[in-house]
């Protein structure tokens, strides 16, 4: 094995035998501790009560969105849009359009495959939910997020519903039945009135407290919390969305045949020439560190820092973070585009060329890149280009040389990440909701 890796590192990979390739990438998997996933089980009453949960817009301020409809399973996930659109928009996936008066959501929805993984110790492109069950959780709650966590991704689940843009809704807003939206006159100060005010709505629906206790049928109903319903929220999310039957998957498992000729020989580059893997690293192919890539600036921007999106530096401070995201996970990438904390990128070839020389790709990149809604909000002066490069990743200041081949050979292997399983939609739509709410279905 050694001597085949050897022989790959003097030869072109495209005169290399499959036997040798095969043998090189066994030996990147090893030292790279690349292991095949295991699904996390989940309690099925509580994936009942958070399939339930997730497609019903009870929990958004203005009873006009639900986690689904920018996280659905129609859309890889995602929404399929560059920018999502949250509280007062209409219609579903990319053809999903902004009410009056209101702005995009700052950042490209991500998918939720594998999000149940216990790897995961980071939620967001920020990273502003971090931690375990063990360690403890940092969030922007602070010491006012409850207790009784069944992972991180229940903890990320307290989040959207607090955010005024994504479903809580504006203060004046009014629900689809005309009535005042009582989420939106609560102070985000105060995130645990929001979800005691999101339980009230729901234990007031006798389904949701039926199914409340078949989940939870240690828990008295006046002592259930919204972390009750994160934790289903979650249950289904890890059932409905976690998927370890890509070709990649069933290599890792020992099936030398899962794998095409070109997509082994774009795993080691991956892992390899690419330097990929420096940073879509583990099993998950992110190391949930952050990195500025030179992604161009468009949108609202975020918090403090709009028009800009500063990223991790928001929550840190500190020099290096700015314009820096969370590496995203691969799995599935070849369906989740468009791609980037801003969906900058529609074509997942594009995505990877820029990585090879972000320095060319950030200033070569053009405002019709963009759909034309988001063109007025591209930021593409040059004091803007000189301070998202002024901190790029070291890793990234010189550019990578790939032939046109290589970098077919790696997008084919990024292909063999997708688990067609994904493609069974109907399995994870429902028709209806305890509210009573219409269900974004397609």
């Amino acid at each position: 094995m050694k001597t085949a890796f050897c022989i790959l590192g003097l030869l072109s990979l495209a005169y290399v035998a499959e036997p040798a390739l095969d043998a090189a990438l066994r030996q990147v998997i090893n030292h790279h501790q690349i292991t095949p996933m295991v699904k996390p089980a989940v309690d099925s009453n509580k994936a009942v009560l958070g399939q339930k949960l997730f497609f019903d817009k009870i929990l958004s301020g203005n009873k006009d969105i639900s986690c689904a409809t920018c996280h659905h399973p129609a859309f890889g996930s995602s929404d399929e849009l560059v920018l999502p659109i949250g509280v007062g928009g209409t219609g579903l996936g990319p053809q999903r359009q902004i009410g009056y008066g209101r702005e995009h959501i700052p950042r490209n929805s991500p998918e939720v495959f594998n999000r149940g993984a216990a790897e995961w110790h980071t939620m967001f492109w920020d990273s502003r939910v971090s931690g375990t069950v063990d360690s403890g959780f940092d969030t922007p709650a602070n010491e006012k997020l409850p207790t009784g966590f069944d992972n991180i991704l229940a903890v990320q689940a307290m989040f959207p519903v607090t955010s005024r843009d994504e479903m809580r809704g504006e203060i004046g807003d009014t629900d689809v039945f005309g009535q005042e939206n009582e989420l939106a006159l609560i102070s985000p100060a105060a995130p645990q009135s929001i979800w005691l005010a999101l339980m009230d709505r729901l234990l007031a629906i006798p389904e949701y407290v039926d199914l409340f206790r078949a989940a939870y049928p240690d828990v008295p109903v006046d002592e259930l919390g919204f972390q009750h319903a994160a934790n289903a929220i979650a249950a289904f999310e890890i059932d409905a969305f976690t998927f370890l039957d890509s070709p990649w998957d069933n290599y890792l498992r020992g099936d030398d045949t899962a794998l095409t000729e070109q997509q082994k020989r774009g795993a080691v580059l991956f892992f390899g020439k690419a330097n990929c893997a420096s940073c879509h690293s583990g099993n998950l192919m992110t190391d949930q560190e952050h990195h500025n890539i030179g992604i161009p600036q468009f949108g609202p921007g975020k918090d403090d820092a709009a028009p800009l999106d500063v990223g991790r530096y928001a929550e840190t401070g500190a020099d290096t973070d700015k314009f820096a995201f969370r590496t995203p996970p691969l799995r599935n990438v070849a369906v989740t585009a468009p791609y980037m904390h801003n969906g900058a990128y529609e074509d997942l070839r594009d995505a990877v060329v820029h990585h090879l020389d972000p320095v060319a790709a950030l200033q070569a990149y053009r405002a019709e890149q963009i759909p034309e809604a988001l063109r007025p909000f591209y930021h593409n002066e040059k004091q803007v280009v000189e301070k998202v490069l002024a901190s790029l990743d070291p890793q990234l200041r010189n550019p990578t040389a790939l032939t046109e081949a290589e970098i077919d050979d790696l997008v084919a292997f990024l292909s063999a990440l997708t688990d067609n399983s994904i493609y069974r939609v109907a399995e994870s739509l429902i028709d209806s909701v305890p509210s009573g709410l219409p269900v974004d279905q397609q």
